[in-house]
């Protein structure tokens, strides 16, 4: 495999500044943090579960339990109009 040329931070002479528009910093960085659902755990609890499915199934464990002992809050029904 060819190693890559490292390339200069500069535009290709066919291209031009102006044909680009203003560029805002962080534009769309609002949007990308709404949108994700990222949690970080903390060190002792990442080494207990291996990947995110483990994760995810102990979770889901827990969450039966809390459902069955009553401790979560449960579905409430709308009135039809």
């Amino acid at each position: 495999m060819k190693k890559l040329e490292k390339t200069k931070d500069e535009l290709r002479p066919e291209y031009r500044r102006e044909d680009f528009g203003k560029m805002v910093r962080g534009k769309y960085a609002k949007q990308c943090k709404a949108a994700s659902n990222v949690v970080v755990l903390d060190p002792e609890v990442a080494k207990a579960f291996p990947n995110g499915h483990a994760v995810n199934e102990a979770l889901l464990g827990l969450l039966e339990i809390a459902k069955s002992a009553g401790l979560t809050p449960r579905a409430t029904r709308t009135s039809r109009k």
